[in-house]
């Protein structure tokens, strides 16, 4: 493994491992046609839904949640060691009540409206039901974590009465809190399920188109012919492919293992170390959940709970995500010099001219950015984009999909997607509770207090909530929970709505990447065969400025271009990318020449002055750049005079 690329079963066996959203059961027979047929139709549903079926929220979630549920419950097992090949009958009464409970508000949609409030013990038992089937299925399929903290939250609403000091309320009983949770659109059918069923699910569907007309692959053939030929070449070309592939993964440890299974063995063959590579895999993967146009699925949770356009997330968000990439890159040339590596050759390279032919594929993710330029909607543009795929693969014989590659593309969208519906399931739960009793703005209130009122005391509390959730949690429900509780904490003290929110999705998604529990950091030693959490601790050195940026754009909201004109925004974004060559040598130990400690400490000082936005902090954090540039300038010229000299 260490010295060629991965096979696909191996790059299975490492996804299942690290991203339990993708540890589905490998059926067979006529449950395995069962399932597929249903991921077809969940797929259709969703497109019907969007282009002309016309129906009230109360009906159309639970449908939408009625196939989450009935798949989870047929394609995912409930222990770590289950028959990953057989379903069971257990499985398949769970999938059936599923089935049953949500569609008892499809078939009772206008008795329920009508005795909200005043429900029938009936009622009350469907919605008990559906509540344990829902945590249930986020166990399975996202982890304990959000589904423990689901519990808590359920807990602590019927104990309010005993609860100490702040945290005291008046309390509610079992039907009300199942009327709340299940028969409001406050709780299971909230803004989060509504976002899965509508901007989410079809931009994962798009996600699967690109990925069956080959764009992956050819991702990472165009990265090579722009980036493989550098110093380093396999390292830079990890950033570039990473970056691109977060169009068509919402998963940093699928990033990881598929763009991984090659750009790893190559940067290990050119020389890098096991855990060096394995970071730069990592960290770059991680990344691409932030890269505009397609964005990570809490992007557009985000969106619904500002109450912007899709579009407003995507451009504030363009900034931060170059930053993050150019940080990777910059420290990454800096490893390669400070080394010694080559690029690649021009044997090890794909053909340019083949290459450059298939840019046509790129058409796609241009014509849906056009789209949403246009402000047409998120779910017309991803539609746009499905459509536009299927055609633009059409050019050539070995893109062009056939019907079977059609169905198969639907099915995987909706496989996919099964992980997105039960996280926006369960934490409509945990957003329930924190309406029904308040709670958000007494945690919000408490954090403030905590930090004493001091805003970068509250911005360095809500990031070690955020990285300790994103530990047991994928990104969309960490985004849920810190910013229902974190994000009006920094709105209270002037943190505008759209930088406070990106705070917490920040710091959910590097949490990937983030020691002890860094799953996409341990995906990718599991490629490169390295030390797990010095993999981890790297990764996080080389996404240093994924943990910089977040707290940039709250002091200055120009690099979210916001209320600032496009000038300021440049100045902001050039400062930040100049002190990150000052840190990135640092942290390296290598810029013109190899840095000693104290020219190291002076590159970061003055890389984090430079970051900072204001000439009171770019200014002497520009002299102190200057200054170590001179040094490494001059001893790297008087090392190439000794090398002339010496015979």
């Amino acid at each position: 493994m260490s010295t060629t690329n991965i096979n696909q079963q191996e790059v299975e066996k490492l996804i299942a491992q690290y991203d339990k959203e993708s540890a589905t059961r490998q059926l067979a027979g006529p449950m395995k046609w069962i399932t597929f047929c249903l991921l077809v139709l969940f797929s259709l549903y969703q497109l019907a839904s969007t282009l002309f079926l016309v129906l009230p929220p109360q009906i159309h979630r639970p449908i939408h949640l009625a196939f989450g549920l009935c798949l989870v419950y047929l394609l995912y097992s409930g222990t770590a060691k289950g028959d990953k090949g057989k379903v069971g009958l257990v499985n398949i009464v769970l999938a059936l009540l599923g089935v049953a409970v949500t569609m008892y508000w499809v078939f009772d949609y206008e008795g329920l409206v009508t005795r909200t409030g005043n429900y029938t013990t009936l009622d009350m038992a469907v919605g008990g039901i559906a509540i344990l089937l829902v945590l249930e299925a986020a166990r399975r399929v996202v982890g304990i974590p959000i589904t423990l903290i689901a519990v808590i939250f359920l807990v602590y609403t019927y104990l309010g009465p005993y609860m100490p000091g702040f945290l005291q309320h008046r309390g509610s009983d079992l039907d009300r809190i199942i009327g709340h949770s299940y028969y409001t659109l406050e709780g299971i059918l909230g803004t989060p399920l509504a976002v899965s069923s509508t901007f989410i699910f079809l931009f994962v569907l798009f996600g699967a188109f690109l990925e069956k007309t080959g764009v992956g692959e050819y991702f990472n053939d165009l990265s090579l012919v722009i980036a493989g030929r550098r110093i380093g070449g396999p390292a830079k070309v990890a950033v570039f492919s990473s970056a691109l592939q977060g169009t068509i993964s919402g998963s940093s440890v699928a990033n990881v293992v598929t763009s991984g299974a090659f750009t790893i063995p190559m940067m290990k063959r050119l020389g890098y170390r096991s855990e060096f590579a394995a970071a730069v895999e990592a960290s770059s993967s991680t990344g691409g959940q932030i890269m505009p146009p397609v964005m990570g699925a809490a992007a557009f949770l985000m969106a619904e709970f500002i109450g912007v356009s899709y579009l407003e997330i995507a451009k504030s968000a363009a900034l931060p995500a170059i930053l993050f990439f150019v940080g990777i890159w910059i420290m990454t040339h800096f490893e390669a010099k400070r080394l010694g590596l080559r690029g690649l050759t021009q044997e090890e390279l794909p053909d340019k001219k083949a290459v450059l032919k298939k840019m046509y594929l790129l058409l796609p993710i241009a014509i849906i950015i056009a789209a949403l330029m246009m402000n047409i909607s998120a779910e017309n543009s991803a539609i746009i984009g499905i459509v536009s795929t299927v055609a633009v693969g059409a050019f050539r014989k070995e893109t062009r999909m056939s019907v079977a590659d059609i169905l198969e593309a639907l099915a995987s969208g909706a496989r996919v997607a099964l992980g997105v519906v039960a996280a926006t399931a369960c934490a409509g739960i945990i957003v329930g509770t924190i309406t029904l009793t308040g709670i958000g703005l007494k945690l919000a209130n408490g954090l403030i207090d905590l930090a004493g009122g001091q805003l970068f005391l509250t911005l360095f509390f809500t990031m070690i909530a955020s990285l300790i959730l994103g530990m047991g949690t994928p990104t969309t429900a960490n985004y849920i929970i810190t910013s229902t509780i974190a994000a009006p904490a920094l709105i209270q003290l002037g943190v505008p709505a759209i930088a406070a929110h990106m705070f917490t999705f920040y710091f959910g998604i590097v949490a990937d990447i983030t020691p002890p529990v860094a799953l996409a950091a341990f995906a990718a030693s599991g490629i490169a065969k390295s030390k797990p959490i010095l993999t981890g601790v790297e990764s996080t050195r080389l996404a240093i400025a994924a943990f910089m940026a977040p707290y940039i754009f709250v002091v200055s909201p120009a690099l979210l271009l916001i209320d600032t004109t496009f000038t300021e925004s440049l100045w902001v974004m050039f400062t930040s990318t100049v002190g990150m060559i000052g840190v990135g040598a640092g942290l390296i130990g290598y810029w013109m020449a190899k840095m000693n400690l104290l020219e190291r400490l002076l590159a970061v000082a003055g890389g984090v002055l430079a970051v900072i936005p204001g000439l009171a902090t770019d200014i002497p954090g520009f002299i102190l750049l200057a200054l170590g540039f001179c040094f490494s300038y001059y001893k790297s010229r008087k090392q190439k005079q000794q090398v002339q000299v010496t015979p």
